[in-house]
């Protein structure tokens, strides 16, 4: 008789350095009771998380596989054989949602053609939080990851963005390097029309939060420091 096939949980984890049950449901505990295998992004921070959630798990019994852009798909293959001999894996993100702007998706894609069952469990997402909070049409978006870094091909991506959010009156969301995200404020507020609405959601969750939309012209007169904060940019075209 064949294994009862294990469940694939998708386990969010906090998006900063803040006590994680201010952000996370108790579910994730009881998950991380009875489930000794894990995908992640890296070991250490995956290793510390799990620690912080429940201080008491054999961390020696724990079994970590590494999930990253460098992952051949080749390997990715082998990653839910634990679910195959009917044990529960945990997916777990570097911060938030595991499998929304996240390598995680192609262990879940990998699932479901392996008839595992998918969990996804509650937790914080930057994407959501800050569409939330931006006040901006959340009835239709666009996540666009990075935006290019060629100057000239940055501005041609920007105003196309903002076509789009025009024609369909969608929301269109995107992120950049925490290094550059003042020089990417100050692209859109120069690049955009004067009118065009911009959110900036940064650190959130964390003591530091800050969540603002203004209008491109008003953003030139605003001071903010963004350098290394992570963010999410949304713009808009009424």
């Amino acid at each position: 008789m064949e294994n009862q096939l294990g469940k694939l949980y998708l386990i969010p984890t906090d998006l900063g350095d803040n006590p994680v049950w201010e952000v996370l449901p108790i579910s994730i505990k009881k998950i991380i009771d009875f489930t000794d295998d894990y995908i992640v992004e890296n070991e250490k921070t995956a290793r510390r998380f799990i620690k912080q959630i429940h201080p008491e798990k054999s961390q020696p019994s724990l079994k970590l596989l590494l999930l990253n852009k460098f992952t051949e798909d080749s390997e990715k293959v082998s990653f839910l054989d634990a679910c195959k001999d009917g044990k529960p894996i945990g997916l777990l993100s570097e911060a938030g949602c595991p499998a929304v702007a996240d390598p995680g998706s192609d262990i879940v894609k990998l699932a479901h053609q392996n008839n595992i069952q998918v969990v996804p469990l509650v937790g914080p997402s930057s994407i959501i939080m800050a569409l939330m909070g931006s006040g901006m049409n959340g009835q239709s978006f666009a996540f666009n990851g990075y935006l290019p870094i060629d100057k000239q091909e940055r501005k041609s991506e920007i105003k196309r963005l903002e076509k789009l959010s025009q024609d369909h009156n969608q929301s269109q969301l995107f992120i950049e390097t925490p290094y550059r995200n003042n020089k990417m404020l100050e692209d859109l507020y120069a690049t955009l029309h004067p009118h065009t609405r911009i959110c900036v959601a940064c650190d959130l969750t964390l003591p530091s939060e800050y969540i603002k939309t203004y209008s491109a012209n008003d953003w030139q007169h605003i001071k903010v420091d963004l350098h290394k904060r992570p963010a999410i940019f949304i713009i808009h075209k009424d």
